[in-house]
């Protein structure tokens, strides 16, 4: 071998050449790397050469050769070598490379060990540690640190001796480095520790706690950044473990994090990461956090910081403490009950929503838009407190709290759309002041930036609150707001224009067809943005236009935007070649909006959709590669932050490319991955970084790509079925894919898959499915084999998920199917009684995904969930009414099962838990028919109960589920008993107008009339029945309302002749539009009624055009 050359080549690596660097990896992997002498050479280098550069890229690429050429050395080598590499690891004076030598030595003690060889390493490392000397005490410990970290689990029967060496290097009083490496290494600890085998070493490693809390204090208190990081990254990574290990500090150590972060004085830095820390306690021990109470006083530490945050901006990445408050705010809402966020932030804010310090008001309102999204519902109920509120900041003086307004706005407008769009008359005057006092700009660089910055928001605000407002009313705002957005197409900001094309989207589509007369000039305007791809500007402009046009197809319709589709298809597929990840995925969204404004005429274009939607599913995720342009070049070498996790950058084979490495655990900056021209594989199952690498761009692709195959085959149908058996096979490898979205995106579009198919096969040949076990209407043989193959996937998925939105997506899914498909998925092997299990573990809180990772506690008895938890659990009931529509009155039996705890639920101290599981009691009674009958007397109970309760929801519920008891149970004593206690807890229902009661309580009293007439006093109730005519919410309830009318005439009741004129101002609203106020069979009932009334009171009918064209037939 020649060696001069093999050093030469190496030097050319750290040459700042890319072309020779390229050349001299070849070389070397090509002529020596293949060969053991290669290893040795690069020890020598390592343990002698004067360029320290040279001897840590000598380290780097040994480590890579160690595990394929170091047993083939002989024995005297070997213990030469180890000899010399201890000697000079201890004596080096460069860290990176000493660090870097440090891993070689574990590299070769991994094998060593486990062949029985360098027995005396242990001994050596022991005295090294408790040296007198600092130098060889922090390679001791880095050393053993390194050890644990490449094969811990050889250390698991010597931990209790490395923990009382640890005990005291940790209070090493010399050494911050020794302190510091003695917490890396006692974090490799606690992920090998098994507290259930070893409680002796639970108990000395939970005891070291407040002394690796100490480290962390001395560096920040020091300002010493780097270690202060590493620090805080062993403490994240110990909230991976088991959670005996922290458990018993969990609460103080919240505390100390809380105290850092409110801590002005102490670096930014510092700061978020003690945010930081805290966030990932409420992602990741969320049932602790909130068994400990420890959600309001972080609400209240959130609240001040976030009146740091000086010049806010949108879109900017910064972290900075106030942004990182703002992010703990937004967690803690989607993990945490409301009374432990939203109620402590709403008190919290009183002080600053009238304080005179602008910085305050903006940072109470900024807080709770960031809290929207994780308890929309609550908020929804404070949105009386809450609304003068926004028209207040909104026209504030200070310009930045209008901003945060706006942003506020938008937030609030993106989860309750409908309470937002209600206040329209008096929101949006408000927010096109905001539009119109920045529409000039003064020429002034920073004031101008500040307007633009207005536009923007007033845009996003506009764009988000139109999403709740209803046709006619988006309508009359049309001509005001559409030559406002335009204009801005003409604008200088690129953001300014896209801000305006988005918005003009939403206000099209809500607008409907009033928005027919502006769309050419609209198109004129939008269309030459949809070729543009100079800039990165400009694709991020392109893909705002693509979505923009996409919901102004919607609102023209087909005929009308027909020109167009042409031209936009081949825009839209030529966009897939620009390599812009967000042209790709608004692209995939063009095509399900066009494939739903076109249905089966969108089958032209079918052939090229599918090919790039297939093409993006099997896109290869094996690393994570981005394009580098010319002014990131400055990335090679360095290191960033993802998702919280440090990851080097090196060049890529491919021009143009970067690859991401992840670091070692403890964010050593001396990390030897640094440069890896080997890629070397690693043993290590790193399972943070399977997390991190699940989520790529091509991730997200897919998550998109899946939704978007999964509409286009409910839109086109049968023209579809040619493309069916590859889809299914594509969508089925997905469903174990490690990023959660793609996992629900596979699963969603094979149900709905199965429910098209299912459609399909019953407008031809197939008979409807009639409910009940076993099956009386037999599906297709492609059906048994479709809905066996989705089924055994979703099972095989369901119940070992921990992702909470991939578990409510599925009990949608599940619910919906057997709901429209019927009992056909319950006949697959076990299938009945898997999904009976594993909705029962959701119901009880038992499903993996509701559970603390590694927690061993019992949170059961917690009460309150947060709205995301509740989710799962509502989903997972609607399931529950899934089944007994699929099972009819057969559904009995598996009532029993979950009786107990949808009951519980019932009594709930939580009104939303109440009211969703009385609906469900409902549901379930409505589908048992007279199967109901054994259960009268407990269902008669509760929902008597429930029509006094104090929310309307569930009062309106248990106005539904008593209406449908009294039809269906044939325990008719029971009932009758009754009856007057239900008209007296009735009769005040129908002066109130809240979630359907007047409608549900009409629903009531008339199935109460059709089941037992004679039991009613009509000459009282009937006049109060009419008087509430006609529904206006519950369109459902027309169907008992107008059947038991029809009845009662043909009955000769003598209360409804007297009330015949009254009906006639609801019988005119209900045959008019919308006509889904009616079904079919109602629509027929009440005409014949129209009819009837016309043959025995002329006048009446003749008098109103509608009626008397109804009553001859027109």
């Amino acid at each position: 071998m020649d060696e001069q050359r093999f050093v030469n080549l190496l030097e050319s690596v750290l040459e700042p050449d890319t072309d020779k660097v390229k050349s001299a990896t070849a070389q070397l992997r090509k002529e020596f790397y293949s060969q053991p002498a290669a290893l040795t050479v690069l020890l020598k280098i390592l343990t002698s050469h004067d360029s320290s550069p040279l001897r840590q890229l000598a380290a780097v690429e040994s480590r890579s050769l160690v595990p394929k050429h170091w047993s083939s050395l002989d024995a005297g080598q070997k213990a030469q070598i180890r000899e010399v590499l201890l000697r000079t690891t201890i004596n080096e004076q460069a860290a990176l490379v000493r660090h870097s030598s440090a891993r070689v030595i574990s590299a070769v003690a991994k094998i060593d060990l486990d062949e029985g060889e360098w027995a005396d390493l242990p001994a050596f490392l022991h005295r090294a540690a408790t040296s007198t000397n600092a130098s060889e005490r922090e390679v001791g410990v880095y050393i053993l640190y390194t050890l644990l970290e490449a094969m811990g689990d050889g250390f698991v029967d010597k931990l209790s001796r490395l923990l009382t060496l640890f005990s005291n290097t940790i209070k090493d009083a010399e050494s911050a480095e020794v302190r510091v490496n003695t917490m890396l290494a006692l974090s490799k600890i606690a992920m090998v520790l098994d507290p259930e085998e070893d409680p002796e070493s639970l108990a000395a490693l939970q005891d070291l706690i407040p002394d690796m809390v100490q480290v962390l204090k001395q560096a920040v208190d020091a300002g010493d950044e780097d270690r202060s990081m590493q620090a805080f990254e062993v403490f994240n990574s110990m909230l991976g473990v088991d959670s005996q290990i922290l458990s018993k500090h969990f609460k103080d150590l919240a505390v100390f994090m809380i105290e850092l972060a409110s801590s002005k004085h102490l670096a930014d830095e510092s700061r978020t990461q003690a945010l930081s820390y805290l966030m990932q306690c409420v992602k990741y021990r969320r049932l602790k956090v909130q068994g400990l109470k420890l959600g309001e006083p972080l609400t209240v530490m959130a609240l001040p910081i976030v009146t740091e945050l000086g010049e806010f901006q949108n879109d900017e990445d910064d972290f900075t403490p106030a942004r990182s408050a703002l992010g703990l705010l937004d967690i803690m809402a989607q993990c945490l009950p409301p009374s432990q966020v939203i109620v402590p932030l709403l008190h919290a804010m009183r002080p600053f929503v009238n304080s005179k310090d602008p910085d305050e008001r903006r940072a109470a309102i900024l807080s709770l838009g960031f809290c929207v999204e994780g308890a929309p519902d609550f908020i929804s109920t404070q949105m009386g407190e809450i609304y003068p509120l926004v028209l207040r900041f909104l026209d504030d003086p200070e310009i930045r709290v209008r901003q945060a307004a706006l942003h506020a706005v938008a937030r609030l407008a993106d989860d309750l759309a409908e309470d937002l769009g209600k206040e329209h008359v008096s929101l949006l005057p408000a927010l096109l002041k905001n539009l119109d006092s920045v529409a000039t700009l003064t020429g002034n660089k920073k004031e101008d930036e500040t307007r633009l910055n207005i536009i923007k928001a007033s845009c996003a605000a506009l764009d988000s609150v139109f999403e709740g407002i209803e046709e006619d009313a988006a309508a009359k705002y049309i001509h005001d707001l559409l030559p406002r957005l335009s204009r801005m197409f003409e604008h200088d900001d690129i953001k300014v224009k896209g801000a305006a094309a988005s918005a003009i989207g939403t206000i099209a589509a809500a607008a409907g067809k009033a928005f027919e007369p502006y769309f050419p000039a609209t198109m004129a305007a939008m269309g030459p943005f949809m070729t543009k791809k100079e800039s990165e500007d400009e694709l991020n402009l392109r893909a705002v236009v693509c979505d923009a046009v996409g919901s102004m197809a919607e609102a023209v319709g087909p005929a009308t935007f027909q020109p167009y589709v042409q031209p936009l298809m081949q825009a839209s597929e030529e966009a897939l070649h620009l390599g812009h990840p967000r042209i790709r995925e608004t692209s995939f969204i063009l095509w399900s909006t066009l494939s739903k404004v076109y249905e089966e005429d969108f089958s032209v274009f079918l052939g090229g959709v599918v090919k790039a939607l297939f093409e993006s599913l099997k896109q290869e995720e094996s690393e994570i590669e981005v394009e580098l342009g010319e002014d990131a070049q400055e990335l090679l070498g360095k290191e960033i932050t993802i998702a919280g996790r440090k990851i080097k950058v090196s060049a890529a084979e491919n021009d143009g490319a970067v690859a991401l490495h992840k670091s070692k655990a403890g964010g050593d900056d001396d990390d030897d991955d640094d440069v890896d021209f080997d890629n070397m594989d690693s043993d290590d199952d790193d399972d943070a970084w399977d997390e991190l690498t699940g989520v790529t761009a091509i991730s997200l692709e897919k998550e998109i790509a899946l939704d978007v195959i999964a509409d286009v085959i409910c839109h086109t149908r049968k023209t579809y079925i040619p493309y069916l058996e590859k889809t299914v096979e594509t969508c089925l490898g997905l469903v174990e894919h490690p990023f959660e979205g793609v996992r629900r995106g596979a699963i969603g579009a094979l149900w709905r898959t199965y429910a098209m198919v299912w459609d399909l096969s019953e407008d031809g040949q197939m008979e409807k499915w009639q409910p009940g076990l076993p099956l009386k209407v037999q599906p297709t043989q492609d059906l048994r084999k479709l809905g066996g193959a989705v089924t055994t996937a979703t099972l095989g998925l369901w119940e070992e998920e921990v992702d909470r939105s991939v578990v409510t997506d599925i009990n949608r899914n599940i619910a919906a199917v057997l709901k429209n498909c019927g009992p056909s998925i319950l006949t697959n092997a076990d299938a009945a009684d898997k999904i009976t299990s594993i909705v029962l573990a959701i119901i009880r809180k038992q499903h993996p995904c509701q559970q603390d990772p590694e927690e061993e506690e019992d949170f059961e008895e917690l009460g309150e969930t947060s709205e995301y938890d509740w989710l799962v659990i509502d989903t997972a009931l609607d399931v529950v009414a899934g089944l007994a529509h699929a099972l009819g009155p057969t559904f009995g039996q598996v009532w029993k099962v979950f009786e107990k705890s949808v009951l519980k639920y019932a009594s709930s101290s939580e009104s939303t838990e109440r009211s969703t599981a009385v609906g469900v009691i409902a549901e379930c009674i409505s589908k048992l028919e007279d199967a109901v009958t054994p259960y009268t007397k407990t269902f008669l109970s509760l929902l008597l109960h429930r029509l006094t309760d104090p929310d309307s929801e569930a009062k309106s519920n248990a106005a539904y589920g008593i209406g449908l008891l009294c039809e269906k149970s044939t325990s008719t004593n029971e009932i009758l008993r009754e009856y007057p206690t239900i008209l007296s807890k009735l009769e005040p229902l129908f002066q109130q107008t809240k979630a359907r009661l007047t409608d549900n309580a009409a629903g009531c009293l008339s199935r109460m009339l059709l089941a037992h007439p004679d039991s009613i006093p009509s000459d009282t109730v009937v006049p109060v029945l009419v008087s509430k005519l006609p529904l206006t919410e519950d369109y459902e309830e027309n169907a008992p309302v107008w059947k038991a009318i029809v009845s009662l005439y043909q009955g000769n009741n003598g209360a409804i002749q007297r009330e015949t004129e009254n009906l006639i101002p609801a019988l005119t609203q209900v045959l008019s539009p919308p006509t889904e106020q009616l079904s079919d069979e109602t629509r027929a009932e009440v005409v014949e009624l129209v009819k009837y009334i016309h043959n025995h009171q002329k006048a009446l009918i003749e008098s109103n055009e509608l009626l008397l064209a109804v009553s001859q037939g027109r």
